[in-house]
């Protein structure tokens, strides 16, 4: 197909180009550059016909440490990762990166998006870690915006008064499960479901939804109000 014959999503329209995905990252430290990435997960999300949000593809990955990566023994008893346990199934940094980010590149250009943008609880903290990766191996056209996130921190202090994930996910009327927390699968998907769930009731109160108006329309909003 080519680049002429796609057809905008309307999600393309919602966000200025930019495509939301929600990423969790699960490692041994605090260090970017230092500590190893232990876990990678990545919620792709939708736009439905009627104009809400809803997760869709996930896309996770357990992540070999990189040579000569440290591993702080206190990251490991709060995420309860075993780094060389024999089932964990996990893959090099590289393989990892092709795994998650190579669908969330196609996934930007289907939708007639620009570049994909974080969405993260403490959104800057995954955001370095998957640039560390992609700065280590090297890999090619990183989808995401280099410095701008959504954070469902600030959201959810916004929308609930909340911003610990636990916290604001029951605000909003969720599940949550603290014998799965910490694992980068389900804080990404609850983290997904708690960004829908808040950009959702916005556009149910909203009765302008500037984003629908496109250019024209917002110019000629800025000149009335002129």
């Amino acid at each position: 197909m080519r680049d002429e014959d796609l057809i905008p999503d309307g999600i393309a329209q919602r966000f200025r180009g930019f495509l939301p995905v929600v990423v969790d990252v699960e490692t041994a430290g605090f260090d970017a550059q230092r500590h190893a990435l232990l876990e990678i997960a990545a919620v792709i999300i939708r736009m439905r016909p009627d104009g809400l949000l809803e997760p869709a593809q996930t896309l996770a990955c357990h992540v070999l440490p990189f040579v000569g990566s440290e591993i702080d023994p206190r990251a490991l008893a709060f995420n309860r990762i075993d780094p060389d346990h024999p089932f964990r199934d996990a893959v090099s940094e590289q393989d990892a990166l092709n795994r998650v980010l190579t669908p969330i590149r196609r996934t930007v250009k289907s939708t007639g998006c620009n570049r994909a943008i974080l969405v993260g609880h403490n959104a800057h903290f995954d955001l370095g870690f998957v640039k560390a990766a992609v700065e280590r191996t090297g890999f090619k056209r990183n989808p995401f915006h280099a410095f701008s996130v959504f954070d469902t921190v600030t959201l959810g202090g916004l929308a609930f008064g909340q911003t610990v994930l636990a916290k604001a996910s029951k605000a909003a009327g969720m599940q949550w499960l603290h014998s799965e927390a910490h694992s980068a699968i389900y804080d990404a998907e609850q983290t997904a479901r708690l960004f829908c769930t808040i950009v959702n009731r916005w556009y149910e109160l909203d009765p302008v939804k500037y984003w629908e108006r496109g250019p024209e329309g917002m110019n000629e909003m800025i000149v009335d109000s002129n």
